[in-house]
């Protein structure tokens, strides 16, 4: 299925990879990938025919670019769903952060990311942010690090009006707001064997208007040396919806994963 992609996704979207391609190199680990670009790709798509017609398919892109001192690694993710004629999910993700290694354990890092989620009652979400971060454990099989920072938001608030079978039929957009945010995040990873491995990363803002929380768990299970199975579950919560919306959602995913290099 292809997902359709407005032209502010496209213009924000490329701008953050435009970014990407121009910040200075990254720091690396023993288990980063090696030195210059990397990274995977996942796709999963769900249909359904008979006495309900349903949709669903998601996708995400991770890439990274290594050098001696930095590490940058952009994510991008899209989700989209339709259910009886229906569009019931449309979504896109974008997050760009770079690493500085202080240390062996300390390193310092700036992030970027834009949300574009047709029902999360925002018309966009965007977000920068810089930091200190702490690898609390970083062994060959378990990697455990955590972030807090400080940044910048704004975001469009907008209000859907549905007709009786679901389907938004109009956005009145609001006035847009910004304000200082605190972030912590963390990023955790273990592998159980050469083929099996869960991660989990968690991301938290919080302002004065409200506090999101993103949480990706997901356990990846190699076939080949490029291809792996991934079942993942999310978690997206706000803590002040907008009128008429629910506070959490979540979607639990099973896609096949391409690695652009062999994992470690």
């Amino acid at each position: 299925m292809t997902l359709a992609v407005r032209s502010r996704q496209s213009v924000v979207l490329g701008s953050v990879i435009g970014a990407l391609a121009i910040v200075a190199p990254i720091a690396a680990r023993a288990d980063d990938p090696p030195s210059g670009w990397s990274g995977k790709g996942q796709l999963g798509y769900v249909m359904s025919r008979g006495n309900s017609d349903a949709d669903s398919a998601n996708a995400a892109l991770d890439v990274n670019l290594v050098t001696e001192k930095w590490k940058h690694t952009l994510s991008l993710d899209g989700l989209y769903g339709r259910s009886a004629g229906i569009t019931s999910a449309d979504r896109w993700d974008a997050r760009e952060q770079s690493d500085y290694t202080i240390s062996a354990r300390v390193f310092a890092f700036g992030a970027v990311s834009y949300q574009d989620d047709m029902f999360s009652g925002f018309q966009y979400q965007a977000s920068g942010s810089a930091g200190i971060g702490y690898k609390f454990i970083d062994s060959s099989s378990t990697k455990f690090a955590a972030q807090v920072g400080v940044g910048y938001r704004s975001l469009r608030p907008e209000q859907l009006i549905k007709d009786d079978s679901g389907a938004v039929v109009q956005r009145i957009p609001g006035e847009t707001a910004s304000e200082a945010v605190a972030t912590a995040g963390i990023d955790f990873d273990h592998q159980f064997n050469a083929s099996t491995k869960l991660s989990d990363k968690l991301l938290v803002e919080s302002g004065s208007s409200n506090t999101s929380t993103q949480n990706d768990l997901a356990l990846e299970v190699k076939m080949s040396k490029k291809l792996s199975l991934a079942a993942g579950f999310g978690v997206r919560d706000n803590s002040k919806p907008p009128a008429g919306l629910k506070r959490t959602d979540t979607v639990t995913t099973l896609n096949l994963v391409y690695a652009f290099t062999e994992a470690k």
